[in-house]
């Protein structure tokens, strides 16, 4: 009983409105209400529940009988809060929110439940404050907008400007006494909660049980109907509620059509409902808290059966009516959880009676280890199929039709949660349900077997929750009504009992990489793309690999194909997927090297993993062609220049020779299968004609094949495509796009700078911190657009606020496509489908649409207003963004006004946001305008006909009469109908003195009038979607506005930084590498671009980083600088500070230092940090020489490599050999620019007279040094670069910080004095033994050896 205990929960009532009055609507901001509040009813075992009860609705019968009676007060509670005080709260999914903490209107209690389900009644401070009750445990007291929580990287941190607002006034009330504030708590009206609660109790005790059968419309029998309909007619009004709904008016009630609310299916979910109401109240966006408005209540009598109860009110006044624990289970099952917490076996659920052992689980064949996948292979069978499950023939013989139907999907579907509609819930059966239990928090209903499930409307919600926990969903919608299921049975003539169950067919499948967001589906909660990956590999005997990859971003459709070789490090690959991180990955079974799965294995951890069958599922290059053209996913799109219907990058692919384009071409087989593999599973999802229509294919070409086609420096980075190559481990070296941490962007390169306004903005920028320039002259043209920029900050403020308006209009676009695509709706199941919240998705898709034109509207203004100075930018790329192609050749921006005004007064706009229906002007719709012209032409001929007619008889009075089909019938009076009528006339019907007559000529009239309403009927039904196919013909300049605006964010983006960065910050000068000057890299006082204080808190020390050309300090022109100190002074940072701003500087941004000078870097190297790949088998020291290779094999001499510290992960001397056997390499052989930091001191000093690399150390001042006890050091870090080689690495002051005993220390200090004498010794003796045998000259021999002699 545990759970329903939380979820079961009553309310006291407010006192009734006084009649007459309208509730008033309860502002809607603040954190939304826990679910548990919503739907919540306490089990009626339960003692609690009991007590629970008794105490918070205490006097409703009084209220009931007496017109009045305020509520009782609830027991108190012990709490450490009191009336008055400040907190944080915080809602599941919600930020963390001011409020007050004041006792509930009617309970006059601030405490509700006890232990760990004890809840507070707060008021969440906003413009328009709302209250609710919220979790002890998500309650910290607040101490003011000034405490350290609230700044960046504390618990209380956000930017929204609600809550800032919030906190203001949070603020002002902190200044005030405890009475004071509680005069703040002005939110005192009964929540639709606690008025819809009386409507829950009070509902029928009679609840349909459906315990033995999940669908049984076999069963339903003529009688039981219209018993079923008797008792709706005397049901009261009841509502189903589902909590903490997704979309608009989370308290929209469900309506069935006559038949299928008597029908059996309704009982499957434990609710009889009859009557409901359409009102919906509208969201409000950036609230908290979704309250739906407020709805009168119509007066209900109850039965006489019951009033009796209600007039036997005494002093305790006692209910009126119970619920049952059987209605209260099945209502539970689609309460909203309270968190998503698993819920213990279904033996400890309320209403399974003690189950310790479901049905499914007694079952043999589904047992681990005896199952059999669709072909009855054994889980052993190396082609055994996880997704399929063998069900015996004779075991579905026995189940009814509903049930059986379930089992037949499920066992194409077994890897899947499959959401069974039945009337209008999804059921979750079996194992599903268990899973829906401990997954999404809902109840398990009464009966043997597992059932639990959900309402329609809170699909997308708990879709949402499984899915990102990895779940695959499948979601099975009827496509048939009681009506049609009937016509079938009597047209097929001899129907068995498993004809007599509606049609159901899965009408989408959910995973965490074919997610599109429709209008059933959650809004996306992250703004960058999720990519789902389908990857074929082929090794040929030299050791060589050659991948075919396939990437799709299914919210946009915009799909990446390539085919490239790679090295035996899979280089190529590694950067593919740091670069487009894949959610999902598809494989061929049996395909992938054991490199590439070691890769997926450690890389992509969380990543959902499926291998496709070879053949069948996972087509050849020839297969894919042809299924390609077949289905005619390009018609709509199709290329006339060239004949196919195939795509531009997809006929690249082909055969030159085959004009058809079903001959695959000779270096594009792998790319052509991935992309089969790839289509396979989203026809399987079925959103394959949704996302392949678009015919958004861009080709795939690894960052660095261009590069290394090109050995020419100059030419190299005088094309304007080359990009600088960050592969997958520089990435997470140095922090570019998540942190090392947790995974997230908190410090990364990638938060520092990013501030773009629209979600396609910052998905542009990612791509642009992944693949910097190269180009000078791209380079110093975005740095201009930043300086264009920068040179107008009133106007680029505006600006910002326009594209803060903006929606997410590229999956927008999208959306639009799949609506409006006329190769989905002729076949697709969903267009077959019967959804009872038809009207509310018809709101979205509006909504969703209008949000668009909205949104391009800004965007012309954007473009207006820009254009207006455009002339002075310096920039080309930004001129060209923010110039329309009508007003100069050069602009790029679409000229859209014609098109907004056009789309303007389609239809009204308001009109449709409110009734779900579009209603075309004229002119915008032909089949439309036809119907309503013959229409209104039948009309006059009617008017015509009934004036000649008048005339005829010599009666003004005679007129027309009925409606439908009978309509237009001639009434006439009797006292004239004695007069010869016409012949012609035809008696219809009468009433007492008239008599009504048709003619053949009225009836053919009406007859063509039906046929033009249908017409008519039919063109408005299509009109939504012939509406969105229309809007979507222009793709192309819609998205190319996209773009531009994208582009735009992005520069602002860089812009808002360059302009604020913590310090100095320069513009950096780019120079193309000469033949004569070595490539170079030069920061004067550079900052770190994330980092604004030192680990001990002070300010960040700017330092000078010079490679390759002659420092202040020093003559040398090393490409190489060895790199010493002591732990802990710095050396990483200073590493990781030279690659992010040579990224910074190619990516077109201004870099935190007083001056910044290079040649163009094509590609950043990184051997930072020690870690291991366990997952792949791969040691720390293997990891090291494993980049480290790929350095040695890829690097240019235009390179920038940072080695930190290699060779500590084996013995001193292999790792010193190593070290030193590579910085000879990168110094004398590549000569690439060279950071290279090590504690080994002996290779510092081999390298100490070498021209081919520099010295320098990260400087620090030691106080008290003790060659005998180093406790009595102190070491001051000065984190300064300067030239030279530190002397020591301090260790044990390391040691010191790191808390590690003095006795240790000690020792280990002890053991250093041996091992610096023996090596001593060994370097004199090697000393001695050069001047006996004549192999040094030096004239000082003798004193230099007496020195070191000395120092032992």
């Amino acid at each position: 009983m545990s759970r329903q205990s939380t979820l079961l929960r009553f309310f006291s009532k407010a006192a009734p409105p006084p009649a007459g009055t309208e509730p008033r609507t309860e502002p809607r901001t603040g954190p939304r209400r826990a679910s548990g509040e919503r739907n919540g009813l306490q089990a009626a075992g339960s003692p609690a529940g009991r007590a629970g009860r008794a105490a918070a609705r205490r006097g409703e019968d009084g209220e009931k009988g007496a017109g009045g009676g305020a509520a009782a007060k609830a027991p108190s509670v012990s709490c450490e809060y009191s009336p008055g005080d400040l907190v944080w709260a915080k809602m599941e999914g919600y930020p963390w929110w001011p409020c007050l903490i004041y006792n509930h209107p009617t309970e006059r209690t601030i405490v509700r439940g006890k232990g760990k389900s004890t809840r507070i009644h707060v008021q969440f401070f906003d413009d328009s404050p709302t209250r609710g009750w919220v979790s002890v445990k998500y309650l910290k007291p607040y101490k003011g907008s000034s405490d350290g929580e609230t700044k960046k990287g504390g618990m209380f941190y956000s930017t929204k400007p609600e809550i800032k607002r919030a906190m203001v006034l949070a603020d002002d009330a902190m200044s005030k006494d405890e009475t004071k504030r509680l005069e703040l708590a002005v939110c005192n009206e009964p929540s639709d909660t606690e008025e819809e609660e009386e409507e829950i109790e009070e509902m029928s005790e009679d609840a349909s049980d459906n315990s033995e059968d999940c669908n049984s419309e076999e069963d339903v029998k003529s009688k039981k109907r219209v018993m079923s309909r008797e008792r709706a007619v005397k049901a009261k009004r009841r509502r189903v509620l589902d909590s903490d709904s997704d979309h608009d008016g989370s308290d929209v009630e469900f309506k069935p059509d006559g038949k299928e609310a008597a029908s059996s299916e309704e009982a499957s979910s434990g609710v009889d409902e009859n009557e409901s109401s359409d009102t919906e109240a509208e969201s409000v966006a950036e609230s908290p808290i979704k309250v739906p408005s407020k709805r009168k209540r119509s007066e209900v009598k109850k039965p006489a059966k019951k009033s009796s109860l209600g007039n036997e009110c005494s002093a305790t006044p006692k209910r009126a009516a119970t619920v049952s624990s059987e209605a209260k289970s099945k209502l539970t099952s689609f309460a909203a959880p309270e968190s998503f917490e698993s819920q213990a076996n279904a033996g400890s659920s309320g209403g399974t009676g003690g189950i310790s052992v479901w049905e499914h689980e007694k079952l043999d064949w589904l047992q681990e280890g005896r199952r059999r996948d669709a072909h009855r292979r054994r889980q052993g069978d190396p082609d055994y199929d996880p997704c399929t499950l063998y069900v015996p023939e004779d075991y579905l013989n026995k189940c009814t039709p509903g049930v059986r139907r379930w089992w037949q999907l499920k066992s194409q579907n077994f890897d899947a949660v499959i959401c069974y509609k039945v009337g209008k819930f999804y059921e979750l059966y079996h194992m599903d349900a268990v899973t829906g239990v401990n997954e999404l928090g809902l109840i398990f209903m009464k009966g043997t077997w597992a059932h639990s499930g959900f309402p329609e409307i809170a699909f997308g919600r708990f879709s949402d929750v499984l899915v990102q926990k990895g779940y695959k969903v499948a979601r099975v919608e009827q496509t048939e009504t009681p009506e049609m299921m009937e016509a079938r049975c009597k047209s097929v003539g001899h129907s068995t009992r498993f004809d007599k169950v509606m049609r159901r067919e899965i009408c989408r499948i959910i995973t965490k990489g074919t997610q599109t967001y429709s209008v059933m589906d959650c809004d996306p909660s992250e703004n960058h793309s999720k990519f789902l990956l389908c990857v074929k590999e082929k090794c040929d005997s030299a050791g060589t690999r050659v991948y075919g990859v396939c990437f799709v971003d299914t919210s946009m459709g915009k799909f990446h194909v390539g085919q490239f070789p790679d090295d035996r490090h899979c280089s190529r690959f590694r950067t593919m997927v740091a670069h487009y991180t894949p959610v999902q990955v598809l494989f061929e079974k049996g395909n992938l090297s054991v490199d590439t799965q070691k890769i997926l294995k450690g890389s992509l951890v969380s990543c959902i993993q499926e291998g496709l069958t070879s053949g069948s599922q996972f087509w050849d290059a020839s297969k894919t062609l042809k299924v390609l053209l077949e289905e005619g996913y390009f018609k709509e799109k199709q290329n006339s220049e060239n004949g196919c219907s195939l795509p531009s990058v997809i006929r690249s692919l082909t055969s030159e020779s085959d004009s058809l384009g079903l001959t695959p071409g000779e270096n594009s087989e792998l790319a052509l299968s991935a992309l089969g593999g790839c289509v396979f599973y989203l026809k399987k999802c079925l959103i394959d004609q949704e996302l392949l229509s678009q015919a958004n294919f861009e080709e795939y070409v690894p960052v660095d094949i261009a590069t290394a086609k090109t050995m020419s420096s100059g030419s190299l980075f005088a094309r304007t495509g080359q990009r600088m190559v960050l592969d997958g481990v520089t990435l997470m070296n140095l922090e570019v796009l998540q942190n090392g941490t947790n995974g997230t962007t908190e410090g990364t390169l990638l938060e520092r700078i990013d501030s773009c306004c629209t979600p396609f903005g910052k998905r542009l920028l990612k791509q642009w911190l992944c693949a910097p320039l190269c180009n000078p002259k791209s380079i110093n043209d975005r740095l201009d657009a930043v300086e264009d920029l920068l040179a107008v900050p009133d106007k680029m403020s505006e600006v910002s606020e326009y594209l803060k308006k903006l929606p997410d209009l590229e999956r927008l676009l999208s959306k639009i496509h799949s609506i409006g695509s006329p190769l989905k709706s002729q076949n697709h199941p969903d267009s077959r489908a019967v959804f009872y919240e038809e009207l509310k998705y018809s709101k979205k898709k509006i909504a969703d649409f209008l949000s668009a034109l909205e949104g391009f509207k800004v965007m012309n203004e954007i473009v207006e207003f820009m254009e207006e100075f455009a002339s002075d930018f310096k920039s080309r790329v930004l001129r060209q963004l923010v110039t329309r192609k009508a007003k100069s050749p050069d602009g790029r921006f679409p000229d859209l006004s014609a098109e907004l005004t056009r789309w303007d007064t389609a239809f009204d706009h308001n009109q449709a946001r409110k009734t779900g229906v579009i209603t075309p002007k004229a002119g915008f719709d032909a089949d439309y305008d036809g119907a309503l012209r013959d229409i209104r032409t039948i009309q006059e001929d009617l008017r015509k006909y009934l004036d000649k007619q008048r005339k005829l008889l010599g009666l003004k009075s005679v007129q027309y009469w009925g409606t439908g089909k009978n309509r237009y019938q001639l009434e006439i009076p009797e006292s004239a109908v004695s007069r010869n009528l016409p012949e012609e006339y035809e008696l219809r019907s009468s009433r007492k003195g008239y008599k009504r007559y048709w003619t053949k000529e009225i009836e053919k009239m009406l007859a063509a009038m039906v046929n033009a309403e249908e017409r008519r009927d039919a063109a408005l039904k299509d009109c939504m979607r012939r509406l969105f196919y229309n809007f979507d013909k222009n793709s192309k300049d819609w998205q190319t506005a996209v773009e531009c605006i994208a582009v735009l964010d992005v520069l602002m983006s860089l812009a808002h930084y360059s302009q604020g960065g913590d310090g100095p910050l320069c513009r950096p000068v780019i120079l193309l590498p000469t033949d004569n000057a070595a490539p170079f890299l030069e920061l004067r006082n550079s900052r770190h671009p994330c980092i604004t204080k030192t680990f001990f808190g002070d300010d960040f020390i700017p330092n000078d980083i010079v490679i390759g050309i002659k420092d202040e300090g020093s003559s040398s022109e090393a490409s190489c600088v060895l790199v010493t100190g002591p732990n802990m002074g710095g050396k990483s940072t200073l590493m990781r500070q030279a690659g992010l701003l040579a990224v910074m500087a190619q990516l077109g941004c201004y870099v935190p230092a007083e001056a910044c000078r290079l040649t163009p870097i094509d590609r950043v190297f990184t051997r930072l940090g020690a870690s291991d790949r366990i997952m792949a088998g791969e040691s720390t020291f293997f990891v090291e020489l494993s980049e480290t290779s790929s350095i040695l094999q890829h690097a240019t001499e235009h390179s920038l490599v940072l080695v930190d510290e290699l060779g500590r992960g084996t013995a001193t001397f292999d790792g010193t050999a190593i070290a030193s056997a590579v910085v000879k390499e990168l110094a004398e052989r590549i000569r690439c620019r060279t950071l290279f930091s090590t504690h080994y001191h002996s290779l510092v000093e081999d390298y100490s007279h070498s021209g081919a690399v520099r010295l320098g150390h990260m400087a620090c001042m030691v106080e008290n040094e003790s060659e005998e006890d180093p406790s009595h050091e102190t070491i001051t870090f000065l984190y300064k670069f300067i030239e030279g080689a530190c002397p020591k690495s301090y260790g044990f002051n390391a040691a010191r910080l790191a808390d590690i005993p003095e006795e240790v220390i000690q020792k280990g200090h002890r053991k250093a004095k041996v091992f610096e004498k023996t090596t001593l010794s060994l370097r004199i003796f090697r000393y001695l033994c050069q001047v006996v045998d004549g192999a040094t000259s030096d004239a000082n021999a003798v004193r230099k050896l007496t020195a070191m002699i000395d120092q032992l």
